[in-house]
């Protein structure tokens, strides 16, 4: 049954060349930052370029790289083809007039998250402008992550509905904006010819999320109770969405080593155990990758690239290798002694019969 199950590594992403657009998200606090980091970081050992941006409004790109970026993509130091950027997809264009603001706060109220769905629709115009090879998004927890990806639908639903008060009042918003005196490059025009060109970067985006070849979603947890519930809930959704999902990652794994004493420890190792097996049963069809609980954070390149063996070969606790290894130095040790006993032993019975 064992061979069945696809490979415990994030492998499949690296070999996948098509891949245009990779999501990481999850619950908050399960470690998606430093997962989307370090899978950057191997994507960028097999890609011409690499661009993670970060979509959290609560950043944590800078910790873990320990450098300051910014909403603009900056090199990351010690590679010379990973960019990274943040960037708050809540925040509203600085550049819009007060007008334009005015009527756009006034759309944003009749369609629940269209100034959200807005803004990332110009980061990704922006984005596709850039030639990346590959764009990994480390997202803010699941909610937000859900209305990021629901935001080509907002955005329709927003253009369908000024399109419909056009037809049907006719010059009447145009009137009332001239009424107000708003310029007419802050007008009812302007904004429907806005909207109007974010419709080819609406469909251009659906399609390329909703295709396998350029799209998949990494779910990231720890192996427990609220963490599986809220994996569920986003997988759900992504099917829902049509956007493919086939890894997850398990963080903060405590392996059952040998030498473990502690009552607390062996504890949270069943527990975990507990839901380990849930998972393999839910998603015995994913790239499962297990990562282990370390004692101190993972910040910085270094850390970042040590840590990265995790991703690429299945994790084996070190205490138990380690005694196999010494199990074998020690059965070496004494095959040689007892050669050299033996080797002993022929000499002493050849003196002896001599004498």
């Amino acid at each position: 049954m064992a061979e069945e199950l696809p490979e415990g590594t994030v492998r499949n992403l690296l070999d996948q060349e098509s891949l245009k657009w990779v999501f990481v998200g999850g619950k908050g606090g399960v470690g998606k930052t430093t997962c989307s980091s370090i899978l950057s970081i191997l994507l960028s050992r097999v890609r011409s370029s690499v661009l993670i941006i970060s979509t959290d409004p609560a950043h944590n790109l800078s910790d873990a790289f320990q450098q300051r970026f910014t909403k603009a993509p900056t090199l990351v130091n010690g590679f010379s083809n990973l960019y990274a950027m943040e960037v708050d997809p809540t925040v509203e264009n600085e550049e819009v007039g007060e007008g334009m603001d005015g009527l756009f706060s006034e759309l944003a109220n009749a369609i629940p998250g269209i100034d959200e769905a807005m803004s990332f629709a110009e980061m990704l115009k922006l984005v596709q402008t850039m030639d990346y090879s590959v764009i990994v998004f480390d997202t803010a927890p699941t909610g937000h992550t859900l209305r990021l990806l629901q935001f080509p639908s907002t955005l329709e639903k927003g253009l369908s509905k000024i399109m419909s008060l056009k037809s049907k009042f006719g010059g009447l918003l145009g009137q009332m904006t001239r009424m107000f005196g708003v310029d007419d490059e802050f007008g009812e025009d302007a904004i429907l010819g806005r909207l109007e060109g974010m419709r080819d970067v609406i469909e251009q985006v659906n399609r390329q999320f909703k295709d396998p070849d350029l799209t998949t979603f990494v779910c990231v947890c720890i192996p427990e109770f609220l963490s599986l519930y809220e994996t569920e809930r986003l997988v759900q959704e992504l099917t829902k969405f049509e956007i493919d999902t086939h890894n997850i990652i398990i963080n903060q794994v405590l392996f059952d080593e040998e030498d473990v004493e502690s009552k607390l420890l062996k504890a949270r190792m069943r527990m975990q155990q507990k839901y380990l097996d849930q998972f393999y049963m839910l998603y015995d069809d994913f790239h499962i990758t297990k990562l282990p609980l370390l004692p101190q954070e993972v910040t910085g390149v270094e850390a970042l690239k040590d840590f990265s063996g995790h991703f690429s070969s299945p994790y084996e606790p070190t205490t138990s290798r380690d005694s196999i290894e010494e199990l074998e130095r020690k059965i070496s040790t004494l095959k040689q002694q007892l050669n050299d006993a033996e080797t002993e032993l022929d000499r002493i019975r050849k003196g002896k019969q001599k004498a």
